[in-house]
């Protein structure tokens, strides 16, 4: 909502609207955006031809600008539009009504008063009118400081105020007056002062023209003219220098001879002193003055002007004269009038210095009705009334004033809220019901609550929570407070812990514990969960008895323990790649996860088929399956294998499951309908991989690859598909940008990998049979994982692998019966091994 400048607003169409009541008055009306279309060119040459075409045209646009401020009554624009239609078609009610009804939502800017003002002087027929039109002068002249409406409003009641036109002692009385205030508002404005000025001096000089025989009388008229000149000399203002040689000259004529050549002579010491320092003065601030002139005859920005202004009132500010510096501030609202940051500069420095009632109740009134959606300037308002000691009925019609308003957030609405609530608080002592504060809070409670965040309705219920204990003294409404603030944010810990607070605070250490033992076992975000249990403790720690402790401890442990547990769950979730580090000795760190690649101790049904090994010579990985299933283990080490073996394997769908992995189900990813991602930005989260495919859906699962240690992205995902449509058209996005970076996009294919290792562990078999054949020995098919491998057989590892072969084989001497020691060797120390690895755990 934007109050435009004065300058752009549409020239008026005629200083009297008897002028422009008919038609060809050339007055540039903007165009109504919401009026119909009509035939234009028709109407204006039935207009030129003085037909009733462009009154009709004119009826039809007040129309639909009448309709518009019935819906919209705050529409800037549309008040001023209408005003300026009414007053060219001459309807004189109407447009006095438009014109009231605008100054009721807005202040009207100098030249609307200017016209209101000549459109009732010239429709006026006698005395009996003066006095409304002298009350629209009023009105006018305390909106803004505008010195021509002044000159308007001292020439109308020098004209038509008979009393002081027929030189009453009671119209002089008024007369002179109505002057020193137009000299408070104005006389100090540098550059149009000068004319408040020399209208007082005119009309005191015609008083002294009619004083006739009484000397002492005219003695006195001529000394308070003089007293104006001296007035004037010692303010800086423009033209100074004509001023004096006008004061001279009319010092000669009442007979004090000076040389016009001289300056000063004639001229007493101390005005002669004056007048130099505010030659001074004018000298210092001329500098300003020619910036602000020439931004105007350039029609600078707001924004050039404001910066001018701002500077040319810190300067005044400095100066350290509160009447100037409230002057300039005037004049620059009077430019800039939806300045917030003007009005705010002026009504602090005002509360600041000047703390006159009258002038702050005027300014904040105008400030706020010019900057309506500044919130702070309605909080400050609140403020400054309660300072001036307002009363209750004043403070309240501006508190609801302000809540009519249309601020950007519900921030600001609750920052007027908390202002009435504590005036209300400081004026207790003053004989206010309490009952007024609740309902502050209840009024805002149910307007603010369905927008508003939880750290504010949080604030706002534990401000009105010790309100109630403290002022209201009843704390069964304290409580009452809380409940409601559990119903509607009770998943939130702070709540509980600001009503657990009040209840220690206020000595009832029995209803903290009730709350504690309700709201232990809820789920809070982040780590609340946990603090919640913990603050149970030490408050049984330092309030309750030994039994009361046992209690806490025999309820709060068991949920840690269970909130461990789902902590535990839910990092493997996050990350279902990563494998124990005690059982990925046979693996490489850097090895990509993938569900067909990991280490499995039972051999690929394919291969059984194929190699179909004698039933006397088994793996050493058999044995492995074997061992897991032998009594030879406890029964909680049984346990405790199938735990850690069910995390660890890693399977093909097609695979037979195994008893533990029936018993304890991971997660398993068969990759059916997966597309594998790469070259993904290290910022990116799962949120962005799911709005890089939100154009095409589907997306069911997303696994984003993290580094073990460090927690951080590897820039690589899996991305689970709901069905083959949607997997190929996340295909069709293979490189296209995330972040900025081409991401490869391909279908995930675990078979590739298991017939890769197949491959492999067929041509390790060909090379044994090859190598046990030229020895005349059977060869044995066995793949052993470096836990297998003795310590003191040699291990190939590193670079130094390019020459081995695929299968470490034993040395030469190796026999069956050798085998079987090993083998028995072996299951011992697996199993003391995995017994370790528990314990471990």
């Amino acid at each position: 909502m934007t109050t435009p400048m004065e300058e752009d607003l549409p020239e008026a169409a005629a200083p009297e609207l008897a002028d422009v009541s008919g038609g060809g008055d050339g007055e540039n009306t903007a165009p109504v955006p919401d009026a119909p279309p009509s035939d234009s060119d028709s109407d204006s040459s039935d207009s030129d031809d003085g037909g009733g075409g462009g009154d009709a045209a004119d009826e039809l646009r007040i129309q639909t600008l009448e309709r518009g401020l019935q819906e919209q009554p705050l529409d800037y624009e549309s008040h001023v539009q209408y005003i300026q239609c009414l007053r060219k078609s001459g309807k004189i009610e109407k447009l006095r009504t438009a014109r009231e009804e605008m100054n009721k939502y807005f202040p009207l800017t100098p030249k609307m008063w200017q016209e209101w003002t000549k459109d009732e002087i010239s429709l006026s027929t006698g005395h009996e009118s003066f006095g409304d039109i002298e009350l629209l002068y009023e009105r006018g002249v305390q909106e803004y400081l505008f010195v021509r409406l002044w000159h308007d409003y001292l020439d109308y009641v020098e004209e038509h105020d008979q009393s002081v036109s027929q030189c009453s002692p009671s119209g002089l009385t008024k007369m002179r007056n109505l002057f020193e205030r137009a000299i408070t508002a104005g006389g100090l404005h540098v550059t149009d002062g000068s004319k408040l000025w020399e209208a007082y001096r005119e009309y005191e000089m015609a008083i002294l023209t009619i004083i006739d025989g009484d000397d002492e009388e005219k003695a006195k008229q001529v000394q308070r003219i003089r007293v104006l000149f001296h007035r004037q000399l010692s303010i800086p203002l423009a033209d100074m220098e004509s001023v004096l040689a006008e004061y001279k000259s009319w010092e000669a004529e009442q007979g004090n001879a000076n040389d016009p050549s001289l300056n000063f002579d004639g001229v007493p010491s101390n005005v002669v002193s004056a007048y130099k320092k505010a030659t001074e003065m004018y000298n210092v601030r001329r500098q300003y003055e020619d910036q602000l002139t020439e931004l105007s005859n350039v029609d600078a920005s707001e924004g050039d002007k404001l910066q001018e202004f701002l500077k040319y009132i810190k300067f005044e500010e400095t100066s350290g004269d509160p009447a100037r510096v409230q002057v300039l501030y005037e004049r620059a609202v009077s430019e800039l009038p939806v300045s917030s940051e003007l009005w705010m500069g002026y009504t602090s420095y005002l509360d600041r210095t000047l703390k006159v009632p009258a002038v702050l109740k005027s300014v904040y009134h105008r400030a706020t009705r010019n900057c309506t959606w500044v919130s702070e300037l309605w909080v400050h308002y609140l403020l400054s009334l309660e300072r001036i000691h307002a009363s209750e009925e004043e403070l309240r019609r501006v508190f609801d004033q302000a809540l009519q308003c249309s601020f950007p957030n519900i921030k600001e609405y609750l920052d007027i809220y908390l202002t009435r609530v504590d005036s209300l608080r400081r004026r207790m002592s003053d004989g206010l019901d309490f009952q007024l504060i609740r309902q502050a809070f209840n009024d805002a409670t149910e307007f603010l609550s369905p927008q508003m965040g939880t750290e504010e309705l949080l604030f706002l219920h534990a401000y009105w929570a010790k309100l109630e204990c403290n002022l209201g003294k009843d704390l069964a409404a304290a409580r009452g407070i809380w409940e409601n603030a559990l119903k509607k944010s009770g998943s939130v810990l702070e709540v509980w812990q600001h009503y657990i607070s009040m209840e220690i605070e206020t000595g009832h250490v029995h209803e903290a514990r009730s709350l504690y033992k309700r709201c232990y076992s809820k789920r809070f975000a982040g780590s609340g969960s946990e603090d919640i249990c913990h603050a149970w403790i030490r408050f049984e720690r330092e309030h309750g008895t030994l039994d009361d402790y046992d209690l806490a401890i025999k309820k709060v442990n068991p949920r840690l323990k269970e909130l461990m547990m789902f902590k535990t769950q839910q990092e493997v979730k996050v990350d279902p790649y990563v494998v124990p580090k005690e059982t990925a000795n046979a693996n490489d760190s850097s090895q990509k996860r993938k569900p067909s690649k990991m280490p499995t101790k039972q051999q690929p049904p394919a291969k059984k088929r194929k190699d179909n090994p004698p039933k006397s010579v088994v793996s050493s990985d058999d044995q492995g399956s074997k061992e897991q299933s032998g009594s030879s283990v406890k029964a909680g080490e049984i346990s405790g294998e199938k735990t850690v073996a069910s995390m660890e394997m890693k399977t093909d769908g097609s695979q037979t499951e195994n008893t533990a992995s029936k018993e304890s189900k991971p997660n398993f990813y068969s990759d059916k309908c997966t597309v594998y991602m790469s070259n993904i930005d290290l910022t990116a989260n799962e949120e962005h991989i799911r709005r890089f495919f939100s154009n095409i859906g589907g997306v069911t699962a997303i696994r984003l690859l993290k580094d073990r240690f460090t927690k951080k992205s590897r820039g690589l995902a899996y991305v689970d598909f709901s069905d083959n449509e949607h997997l190929e058209a996340a295909i069709r996005k293979n490189k296209q940008k995330l972040l900025g970076k081409k991401v490869s996009v391909a279908r995930s294919d675990p078979s590739k990998g298991k017939k890769s290792h197949e491959a492999g562990s067929s041509s390790k078999d060909q090379d044994k049979l090859h190598a046990s054949g030229d020895h005349g020995e059977k060869a044995v098919v066995a793949s052993r994982s470096d836990n297998e491998i003795p310590k003191d057989e040699p291990r190939i590892i590193g670079k130094n692998t390019f020459a081995a072969p695929r299968s470490v084989i034993k040395p030469l001497g190796w026999t069956k019966k050798d085998d079987k020691s090993d083998v028995a060797a072996e299951e011992l120390k697996s199993n003391e091994d995995f017994r370790n690895l528990l314990l471990k755990k």
